[in-house]
């Protein structure tokens, strides 16, 4: 019997993705043919330099082929400031008005060259989140809702912030401000309800947490609009639940109730299902009126009527951001925004 001896050859072992090396602007720059420079110059949309259109073309295709992209670092090395602007994810649930406002401001900063990250810092509140800001080293901060004062403002101006936005009720010293009028909400609502000849008013207020920054002021706009007349004002908490609105409804004629501002179009759509269960007819025993003016409002019967908001422009705010990075040494601005206007439908 024969024995034969056959080597078996080694297998390379397959290479981690991990060990791989990572692709360079010098590695783009060969497979382009062009120099390290003008990879610097096309990828970081440099438009100081004049490059041929072809040869933006080989410099971003080489860059795909290799799975290149700009180290954020370096580059804010280069600049002296990133170009990240942080937005902290609101704490409180957000409407689709909001959500599309937030939609076209990052889109209208991508077009500056700014890279948006939203920041989720659940339970840090105030000062104590924008410590949590700063470690980010971000060029501008907007910050939704209330809570953050001119200490947190000043820490992240010290951190590297160039600009630092608010949007609520109040300015803060030391950043840029978007003042939200929601008073002004629930004045127009009210004006409207009762030029409708309503005199007993209902004011949903919302019982989810954080919702106070927006619900009080609509409320006191409601009071406001009232004072001197002969309507009533009933405040009406309320959850956003179907259960919580039956109930409401069900205590609805003992309330006496001939019209109610329901915050905005969504609760008013929970409550409107409600009364009208319970045999209430909207609007002969009860007008309804909420706000943001949705899409699915126009679509209920009877159709919804609305306060709608007019909220500053994603481009305009970008523009804003831009502006105050450039200048950081600038007077800080303030803008009343959030412009309210009745759209009058079926429901009142």
């Amino acid at each position: 019997m024969t024995t034969v001896m056959v080597q078996i050859p080694k297998t390379p072992a397959p290479v981690s993705p991990a060990t791989r090396s990572v692709p360079t602007s010098a590695d783009v720059a060969r497979l382009a043919g062009v120099s390290r420079a003008t990879v610097s110059y096309v990828l970081n949309n440099t438009s100081a330099v004049r490059i041929s259109e072809p040869t933006r073309r080989r410099v971003h295709e080489a860059a795909k082929e290799l799975g290149y992209v700009p180290h954020a670092a370096a580059r804010s090395l280069r600049a002296g400031h990133s170009r990240m602007v942080l937005m902290p994810a609101p704490s409180i649930p957000v409407g689709p008005l909001y959500s599309q406002f937030i939609s076209e401001l990052q889109w209208a900063l991508g077009r500056l060259d700014y890279t948006v990250v939203q920041y989720g810092s659940v339970g840090l509140q105030g000062d104590e989140a924008a410590r949590a800001w700063a470690e980010l080293r971000p060029v501008a901060v907007l910050v939704p809702g209330t809570g953050l004062g001119p200490q947190g403002v000043a820490l992240l101006r010290r951190s590297g912030a160039r600009a630092v936005v608010t949007l609520g009720p109040d300015a803060v010293e030391g950043a840029h401000a978007l003042l939200m009028d929601h008073a002004g909400v629930g004045h127009s609502a009210a004006t409207h309800l009762y030029a409708r000849g309503r005199r007993r008013i209902g004011v949903v207020v919302p019982e989810e947490s954080g919702l106070e920054a927006f619900s009080l002021p609509r409320l006191a706009g409601v009071r406001r609009a009232l004072h001197g007349t002969d309507a009533t004002l009933t405040e009406l908490p309320l959850a956003y639940e179907e259960q919580a609105a039956a109930k409401l409804a069900v205590r609805w004629r003992d309330l006496g109730l001939d019209a109610v501002f329901a915050y905005n179009d969504e609760y008013a759509m929970l409550l409107m299902r409600a009364l009208q269960d319970e045999g209430i007819s909207i609007p002969e025993d009860t007008a309804v009126i909420g706000a943001d003016d949705l899409l699915l409002g126009r679509l209920l019967r009877p159709r919804l009527s609305t306060v709608h908001l007019e909220l500053p422009s994603g481009r305009d705010l970008a523009e804003l951001v831009d502006r105050a990075v450039r200048e950081p040494g600038a007077a800080t601005e303030t803008h009343t925004v959030l412009g309210a206007t009745v759209v009058h439908r079926d429901s009142s």
